[in-house]
């Protein structure tokens, strides 16, 4: 009798143990698998149900949740859409979510486990949950300005950011969309608005084109060659360098012509600031066939190109090419061939050289604010590189700002302030040119970087739409 009490107990309690290993193992290990279960609707509701937490503009919302009287008690909201639109992404039920409501969702969902307090006490409380508050760097007129230097039906960039802190102050783009179209709470309507999105020119739902998108840089570029040729030692203010109307490119039947429409043909030789005055592109390529392909790619990177980094959204490589025949390297050097940067990653550029050489990290993100409006986290400036000396960073200032008071740059003059800043065209085929603008002052105490670019558009055009663009922006940031 007793053996056989001792075998039921024996049984019971490894049947017991077996239901509690299962449970721990589903509440423990399998949970998060559960949780992200395509299939799991409990899911789903719960997290499209809480009480998101406010993307903020100088105190402004831009993205919140406003309740919502439907199975999902709250619903996402974006005020002046379109313009934030790249920076804010979206939430949908359909689509998931993108950019900074991505990239910081355990902050605005509230599960971070820098609210774990807060989640206690609501816990125990019974009380609604509800995230945190993310407030940006930017500067709201500054942002209003920049979108609206974009024409409707432009393809087009625009970053003003500080180079002693990396803070972003505006970043816009266009063609844009409005995410409300992606937040609705019925699945049809959003899934219409999705292709109907899908069919506009130059558009993408998905990615922030001052961040991810990559385009030819044309001579805009000719700023890192030129730190190339500086940090190499090898050249310096005084180098005498060949600038024909043509530079043939071996193992073609092709040349590289020289800038025609400013002032290159004056000199059959010139000097870097010359050379980065009027644009002129034989001397540039001539300088990199000096260096060698390998010292210009590991200048580019010293600017972060070929590396993907988040500030917080993701922000795209930019590309130098390598494996390069002569005729491909002289072309990169002005920017063309395979060469392609990210609007920001010109800005990033110019950052470095008006920061005394030193780039740091670009930042959206100014304060994560719990629901109490606590400060969580308040990131500090961080530098990224050490991209050159600070000779040769104040020496390139000062080229640059010959380029707007004698060259290309003039229209970017401010009265009464030295700009440092140099523009640029760059040939796509089969469309119009990329036209570009990056620079900043004041050119001896930096306090704003601009980059600027416009995509597929003609020289008159293009000129138009960058350098006086910029003018008014650093115009604006000077006066602020």
């Amino acid at each position: 009798m007793n053996q056989a009490i001792r075998r039921s107990w024996i049984v019971a309690i490894s049947m017991f143990a077996l239901v509690l290993g299962s449970l721990t193992y589903v509440q423990f290990f399998e949970a998060s698998a559960l949780q992200n279960n395509d299939w799991n609707t409990r899911q789903i509701l719960q997290d499209y149900g809480k009480n998101r937490g406010a993307i903020l503009v100088d105190g402004r919302p831009v993205a919140e949740s406003v309740p919502s009287d439907d199975q999902f008690n709250y619903q996402r909201v974006y005020n002046e859409p379109e313009m934030y639109a790249h920076l804010t992404g979206f939430f949908s039920l359909v689509n998931g979510s993108t950019q900074l409501e991505n990239v910081m969702n355990e902050e605005l969902s509230g599960s971070s486990d820098d609210l774990f307090i807060d989640q206690m006490v609501r816990l125990f409380s019974g009380a609604q949950a509800q995230g945190a508050s993310v407030e940006l760097t930017i500067d709201p007129q500054l942002q209003q300005m920049a979108w609206d230097m974009i024409p409707e039906g432009q393809t087009g960039s625009i970053v003003v950011m500080e180079p002693d802190t990396g803070n972003v102050l505006a970043m816009a783009s266009k063609p844009s969309y409005d995410p409300n179209l992606l937040a609705a709470h019925d699945t049809s309507v959003v899934v219409q608005n999705i292709e109907q999105l899908a069919q506009v020119p130059g558009l993408s739902i998905y990615f922030n084109p001052a961040t991810q998108s990559l385009v030819a840089p044309g001579s805009v570029f000719k700023l890192v060659v030129a730190a190339a040729a500086l940090e190499s030692g090898e050249f310096d203010a005084e180098s005498t360098i060949p600038n024909p109307p043509v530079l043939d490119l071996p193992g073609t039947d092709a040349g590289l012509p020289n800038f025609t429409t400013g002032g290159c043909a004056a000199r059959d030789t010139a000097d870097l600031e010359f050379a980065l005055e009027q644009s002129c592109n034989t001397p540039f390529g001539q300088i990199a066939w000096d260096l060698g392909e390998q010292a210009v790619l590991e200048q580019a990177q010293e600017f972060g190109f070929g590396e993907n980094f988040n500030i917080p959204v993701d922000v795209a490589a930019s590309q130098f090419p390598t494996q390069l025949s002569e005729a491909q390297l002289a072309q990169s050097a002005i920017g063309q061939f395979s060469v392609a940067v990210t609007p920001l990653q010109m800005a990033m550029v110019s950052a470095a050289i008006a920061n005394d050489g030193v780039l740091m990290k670009p930042n959206l993100v100014k304060a994560v604010r719990a629901p109490d409006l606590s400060i969580i986290t308040e990131p500090e400036p961080e530098v990224f590189r050490e991209s050159l000396s600070a000779d040769n960073a104040n020496q390139i200032t000062e080229w640059m700002v010959n380029v707007v008071e004698n060259g290309t740059a003039r229209n970017a003059a401010v009265p009464g302030v030295q700009v440092a800043g140099k523009t640029g065209t760059a040939e796509v085929p089969e469309q119009g040119d990329n036209a570009w603008f990056t620079g900043f002052a004041p050119a001896d105490n930096p306090e704003v970087v601009v980059s600027i670019v416009m995509q597929d558009v003609d020289i008159a055009t293009g000129a138009q739409l960058t350098s006086p663009n910029a003018k008014r922006l650093i115009e604006a940031v000077l006066n602020r």
